[in-house]
């Protein structure tokens, strides 16, 4: 009995040799070396602990972490591959592969062999078991989605992708910042970023070897640009030589204190291997009460990489060539919360939106609160069609229209959905119920309201009259109004209105976290299919001025500060979706000439616009031919008409008279099949409320 116990006592020092409580493997001859333990009470240890904030988890002085999971509920890993995944989610009733091709290759014993081999960095054996305790990290569903959304993009569209940007040297070279992730609660990880910050350590695959086999090391974050963090290894100190960016929600990231539980190799890199003979005490030092990662992190990426819309859902969606009124449409694509819309009746018109976006409802909206539809076409759903829950889309905050409320014919200033760029003088067409409205813009409005569009009262796209002046804002006059400057005293008292009360409009502003500076992902509406690199230039309370790096700032956009269409930096490479890199200079200075496509039956696409080239602006889409103008005359599918909070104008873009368009647009009879429901401070930039007035002239 004494010499078993003698010989297990001695094949757990020989472990303990092989591997410390770090996880340190000897892949180098220096971390072969009998460790030496700096050992100290767990009083002084939980003192250490209480000394630092708790937000993200603290290493103890033995390398381990506290509230490590002993393992993943409801998970189970493929015995083919490594995948570990959700259970529900594997392939057979015993749950053992996740995927068909999975269980077929299973039998396959020269498969089996030669994946253990490349796993064990060693020659396989004749009885090569599959994974005996080396199960790989979980692919996130970021990447699946990647795949999916790749494979559906070449059938239903070709798309020239990009040239690659590498977004930590051009943060490098300009010394910029990214936007937080928690600036953006709309997005994967934005409401549970916590305080991950600079000096957090994490563990990450290790480059700087010449092993064979895959190993890890401590990584500190040195600087964060969104989801992307410019990375050093442990034991550089000061040398940047190998200093790299690094997605920190892709699979390869971990919180110090994994490669330990999960038997991988952790193995400094061979550019400083030497530096000390034994690295256990350095890291002791070093990384005793320093922060990592939640030891859920991963988990809290997956789960927040989930979507609830699914393809054929039904919802109601802004009619992009008649704004007055919604129709049905169907989500064909779903990436990153980003959905490809495409109408009922119209399978070949698609747009994106985000699925936050107030351009989208349940079906049955526009009846409950009396707005214009277009019955569809389609008299049953298709097979797999569903309307999408209620409860998915975003809720409005309750109003109450019982006392002193909007009225018809009430002047306001209103973000032009027709010229992103421009706040306008703007009317209260019509009020709906649960506190929508109907707006116009003055001077340019179509006889019978078509180009109307529908604003929630506590949308941030809608202003009290004055708040442009206050703010040191251009507001757009009314087409043919030749008394300039503008003043809405003078403007109110030849028209005979009022202005809409202050009390009624949203002036709340969020501490949203953004400064000026700031870089970040931002999609552009003129062509909401492209997500662009853009800069934060102005801040006025809770508007932003967007610049699109490699343009002109005449195609600035003011964006509300919760916008679902900005994102931080690396959400594109997290979901999967392509991002449009800043103009090159020869792109800007060398367009090329692209035959107009032939124009469709006429519709109403808006106003129109007149579109110079000019230096510092695209001169192609993303399907390789010249940005077309707003009307549509060079692009195949219009893009979508953005009425919505997050407003995106265009400035200056020399518009045609809008009445000519509309003129044109009335020449065709009006849909048989469309009908409406009808149911009974100062003028400084801060990042704090500010008030809104109209100054008093006599």
């Amino acid at each position: 009995m004494e010499d078993a116990r003698d010989l297990a006592e001695r094949t757990a020092r020989s472990e303990r040799k092989r591997r410390d409580s770090f996880g340190m493997f000897d892949g180098y001859d220096s971390c072969s070396e009998e460790s030496t333990s700096s050992s100290s009470s767990e009083d002084s240890e939980d003192d250490v602990v209480r000394s630092i904030p708790a937000s993200l988890p603290i290493i103890k002085n033995n390398g381990q972490v506290y509230t490590y999971p002993d393992g993943k509920a409801g998970m189970a890993t493929c015995e083919m591959c490594g995948m570990v995944g959700v259970r529900d989610a594997f392939y057979s009733k015993t749950k053992r592969f996740c995927s068909v091709s999975c269980s077929r290759s299973y039998s396959s014993n020269s498969k089996k062999a030669s994946i253990l081999a490349r796993l064990q960095g060693k020659p396989p054996t004749k009885k090569a078991k599959v994974l005996q305790k080396q199960p790989l990290m979980a692919k996130l569903a970021a990447y699946a989605q990647y795949q999916a959304s790749q494979q559906n993009q070449a059938k239903s569209k070709s798309v020239v992708p990009p040239e690659s940007f590498d977004w930590g040297r051009y943060i490098c070279s300009s010394n910029t910042v990214g936007a937080p992730v928690s600036c953006f609660k709309h997005a994967p990880m934005g409401t549970c970023w916590g305080d991950i910050e600079e000096g957090v350590r994490i563990e990450v695959p290790n480059s700087d070897t010449n092993l064979s086999t895959k190993v890890y090391w401590i990584a500190e974050i040195i600087k964060l640009a969104g989801f992307k963090a410019l990375l050093r290894y442990e034991g550089f100190d000061n040398d940047t030589s190998k200093d790299f960016w690094c997605n920190l929600c892709i699979p390869e990231v971990h919180p110090v204190g994994w490669c330990a539980s999960s038997n991988k190799p952790l193995v400094p890199p061979k550019s400083i291997q030497h530096k000390y003979s034994n690295w256990k005490p350095i890291l002791v030092k070093r990384l005793t009460g320093a922060k990592t990662l939640p030891m859920d992190f991963t988990a809290k990426v997956r789960e927040n990489m989930q979507f609830p819309f699914k393809k054929l859902m039904r919802v109601e969606v802004v009619d992009k060539n008649y704004l007055c009124r919604t129709r049905v449409a169907l989500v064909e694509q779903v990436i990153g919360g980003r959905l490809r819309l495409v109408y009922e009746d119209d399978g070949l018109d698609d747009f994106w939106c985000h699925m936050y976006s107030p351009l989208i409802h349940n079906i049955g909206w526009s009846r409950s609160i009396g707005h214009r539809f277009k019955r569809s076409d389609v008299t049953k759903k298709a097979e797999g069609q569903v309307d999408a829950p209620a409860q998915l889309f975003q809720k409005v905050k309750d109003v109450d229209q019982s006392e002193e409320w909007f009225k018809d014919g009430m002047k306001l200033e209103a973000i032009d959905p027709l010229n992103l760029s421009a706040i306008c003088v703007a009317t209260v067409k019509k009020v709906l119920a649960d506190g929508y409205l109907m707006i116009g813009i003055d001077g340019s409005e179509a006889i019978d309201g078509s180009d109307w569009f529908c604003y929630h009262a506590m949308s941030p796209s809608i202003f009290p009259v004055g708040f442009c002046e206050i703010n040191n804002i251009e507001l757009t006059p009314p087409k043919g109004y030749t008394k300039l400057p503008f003043k809405w005293f003078d403007y109110l008292r030849e028209t005979g209105s009022i202005a809409a009360p202050v009390k009624l409009f949203n002036k709340e502003v969020p501490n949203h976290g953004f400064r000026i500076g700031m870089k970040l992902e931002a999609v552009d509406l003129m062509e909401p299919r492209l997500v662009c690199v853009a800069t934060v230039t102005r801040i006025v309370h809770r508007l932003l001025r967007i610049h699109f790096d490699g343009w002109e700032d005449e195609y600035d956009q003011w964006v509300d500060c919760e916008s679902p269409d900005l994102y931080p930096v690396g959400w594109c490479q997290l979901t999967g979706y392509q991002l449009q890199p800043p103009a090159s200079q020869s792109n800007r200075d060398t367009p090329l000439s692209v035959p107009k496509q032939k124009k469709k039956t006429p519709q109403y696409k808006g106003q129109k616009k007149k579109r110079k080239i000019p230096v510092g602006r695209r001169a192609f889409s993303q399907s390789g031919r010249r940005r077309s103008s707003f009307s549509g005359d060079e692009e195949q599918s219009p893009p979508i008409y953005c009425i919505q909070g997050p407003a995106r104008p265009r400035a200056h873009l020399h518009p045609i008279h809008k009445s000519e368009s509309l003129l044109r647009m009335k020449e065709d009879p009006a849909d048989g099949d469309e009908f409406t429901f009808t149911q009974g401070t100062s003028d400084q930039e801060s990042n704090g409320s500010g008030s809104y007035y109209i100054k008093q002239e006599p």
